[in-house]
This record gives C-alpha cells, structure tokens and sequence, in this order.
C-alpha cells in the first residue's frame, strides 16, 4: 500500500507564508481597485483614466521590483542573512497595506500602495528561494503547487470577513470608506500572524561560498557574475526568457481583472464573489496540477498552461456581461495556482540549491519585468484607444478589450521559447 504524502512542519510553516501573502494578492485583485476607483471619480478621472492609472502603479511597483529582486537574491545567499531581509520586506509589504486607508487622495493612494507592493514582492524572492531548502527535489512540484493552493484557499478567509465588513457596512452602521479601511486592516494583520511561523522555524542551510567582504559591492560583483553565467547557460537563460513572456499575461490578467470588469460598467458586488470563486477553484485545480506533476511531465503541464491561457485572453477580449466574467473568473482558477507553480519547481529543479536565492532573484525581475511590460501595454492601448469600438464576428470589442488582447503575442512568444529551453534540458539531462 502507498505511503500516505505528509508534510514537514517546516513544509506547513512555508505553505503558511503564501495563505498570509495571497491574502494582500486577493486584496489587490479586488478591493483595491475599487477602492481606487471611488477616490479617482472624486478626483475627476474618467473611466479609461482610473484604468489606465492603476496599470501605471502597477507597472512602478514592478519595475521598482525589478531592479531590487536580483541584489535581494544575490544577498540573501549570504549565510544567515535571508531571514532578516525577507522579515523587513514582509513588513514594509504588511504596514503598507494596513497604510492604505490613510491615503487623502488617489495619487497619494497610488504612492503607498507602490510601497506596499514593493515589499510583498520583494519578501517572495525570498520565500521563492526558500523552497529549495524546505523540502527535496522529488516534493519539489508537489509542495509548490500546495503553497498556491492553500494561499488560494487560505486567503478566502479573511477576504470574506472584509467582504462581510464592505457589503454589509450598512447594517453595521458605518461608512463604506471606513468599511474598506477595516478590510486593510484585517488583511494586515493576517498577512503577519501567518508569517509568525516561518521566522521561528525557517534556518538557511544552503549559502553561497566565499563571500567574505563587503556585503554591498560583494552583491553587485556577484549579480555581474550571475548575468554572464546565466547567458552562458542556455538551458536556464532561454527558460528565464519563456518566463518573462508568458508569466506577463497571467501576472497582468491578476492585477488587471477587477479594474478592467469596472471599468466595463460590470456590477461591482458580482465582481468580488466571482473573484472570491476563482479562489476556490485555484485550490483543487492547484492540488491536482501538484499530483499530475508526479505522474506527467512538468514541461508539458505548463504547456498546456500556457495554450489555455492563451484561450482565456481570447474569450476576455469580448467580455461584456456579467456571466461571461464569471466564466471568466473560473477558467483562470482552473490553470493559475498551477502554471506559477511548476513554474517556480520547474526552475527549482535546474539551478543549484546553493545559490537559489540569486536564481529565483534573477526569475522575479523577469516576471516582474514582464508585468510591469503587460500592466503597461494594457495602460497605453486604453489610453490611445479611449472612446473607440471595433465590430467583430458579430460583437462589439471596447478598447479596453482590444488593450487585454494584446496579451495573447506574448503568450505565444512564451510558448515558443519554453519550448526551446525544455529541448535544452532535455538534451543537457540525456
């Protein structure tokens, strides 16, 4: 009889961390925008300007990411000094988001949840290299695809204690805004106490070598370094490269999808519960993903990823009711925990455990280099397209469709070259 999969205490405490985090994620994909679309009416910004604003924000955080994620990696390798860095950055990602509701307008809005963002993604380059040393390479897919999983699920409890706050503020006899900033609060607040465990458990066992010197030049030395290697090694360079293409469209499709429905005029409470159903679909879908991994290929689960992605943004350039967003809602469920997860395995599997955190730091400027490309695109095309309509098939396209449907080149090109690197690893381990 098979031995029943059971999980390490310190396997639960790193699945913990993504039900704290996912919980700020959900946040961001729902409430947020809305939020920020009632202080930028107050502020007198159209429709196609509240979209195309948040995708700005969205596309500094990333880009702020970008250039702080790679020194992050590099210096977290150094012994004894990841915990720390990934501690404040969960902080400053934690105290930000409770922040939120003191903005006085949507600019200063704008400002602090930049902020916000920044240290929730810094403190993932951390927990993202943390993997390797949690676990084996043979729980490697399965453990992942279960930090998605449960962070879906898991973050669905104090979102729906917010949703109970911001729907029902009548009843409790309080403002919307107040509503909303209790909803911050809470999110906060869980976002800490499901870390709590993880930095009492967590000890870093793999670090780089000779590292002596000072910290600061010693990492700038180092990510030249890493740069060069990685162009060396086609098989994790051309990966890295298919990353940051096809990761675009999902991390843009995150941050995009309660502002784009709002922006369409969709009924705001409809929004939030299919975005709560996306969450509850994520968390079998992610577990099965975790299980086939051990049975299939893992190349050819996130190609098959990639294609229904692809799909998805088809079918999201002619939304247009209701219905169609929550059909929506529940095909990104199906495929979203499992393409983040075997994709942060898939890397896991191919670099060196002792400089993980170098690797998964040069991963997140590539997945945060590509959202800040797709937030930025789907910002310039609603922009120049502010006001148009396209017939086609017998359907109206607004801009704003047209905008989410330039996703789908860059799902192609991450398809292609995801193709090419899982040759190169094929050949390299034959």
């Amino acid at each position: 009889m098979k031995e029943k999969f059971k999980l390490t205490a310190l396997e639960k405490h790193w699945i913990l961390y993504d039900i704290g985090n996912s919980a700020f994620i959900l946040l961001v994909s729902t409430l947020l925008p809305i939020y920020f679309n009632a202080l930028a009416s107050s502020g007198g910004l159209s429709e196609s300007e509240y979209l195309a604003y948040w995708g700005y924000a969205a596309s500094i955080s990333t880009i702020l990411v970008a250039f702080i994620a790679p020194i992050c990696g590099t210096l977290s390798d150094r012994g004894g000094i990841k915990k720390p860095l990934f501690m404040i950055c969960l902080l400053l990602g934690a105290i930000g988001c409770a922040a939120l509701g003191a903005a006085w307008s949507w600019l200063s809005f704008l400002v602090i949840f930049v902020i916000a963002k920044v240290g929730y993604s810094s403190s993932i380059v951390f927990y993202d290299s943390m993997l390797t040393e949690v676990t084996t390479t043979a729980r490697m897919d399965t453990i992942s695809s279960m930090g998605y999983a449960y962070g879906y699920i898991g973050s669905v409890i104090p979102f729906v204690l917010c949703l109970v706050v911001v729907l029902g503020y009548e009843v409790i006899g309080i403002s919307q805004t107040t509503a909303l900033i209790i909803a911050f609060i809470l999110t906060a607040i869980w976002w800490i106490l499901c870390s709590c465990p993880l930095l009492k458990s967590y000890r870093q066992t793999a670090m780089a070598q000779n590292v002596n010197g000072n910290a600061i030049l010693d990492t700038f030395r180092q990510l030249g370094r890493s740069f060069k290697e990685v162009s060396k090694q086609k098989h994790i360079f051309i990966y890295l490269l298919a990353f940051f293409f096809f990761i675009d469209g999902v991390y843009t499709i995150i941050d995009m999808a309660t502002a784009y429905g709002t922006a369409l005029g969709l009924n705001t409470t409809g929004l939030l519960l299919a975005l709560l159903v996306t969450q509850i679909v994520a968390f079998p879908c992610s577990i099965i993903f975790g299980r086939l991994s051990a049975k299939h290929d893992t190349a050819k689960l996130i190609k098959i990823c990639i294609g229904c992605y692809t799909g998805i943004t088809l079918f999201a350039v002619f939304l247009q009711s209701q219905w169609q967003f929550w059909m929506l809602a529940v095909m990104v469920g199906m495929f979203q925990g499992g393409i983040q997860a075997l994709s942060r395995s898939y890397l896991g599997k191919i670099i060196p455990a002792e400089r993980s955190g170098e690797y998964y730091g040069l991963m997140d400027i590539c997945g945060k280099g590509a959202s800040f490309v797709g937030t930025t695109v789907v910002a310039v095309v609603t922009q120049a397209t502010d006001g148009m309509q396209w017939n086609l098939f017998g359907a109206t396209i607004e801009n704003e469709g047209l905008a989410v449907g330039t996703l789908v080149f860059l799902f192609a090109i991450g398809f292609v070259l995801f193709c090419k690197a899982d040759q190169l690893n094929r050949a390299r381990n034959a």
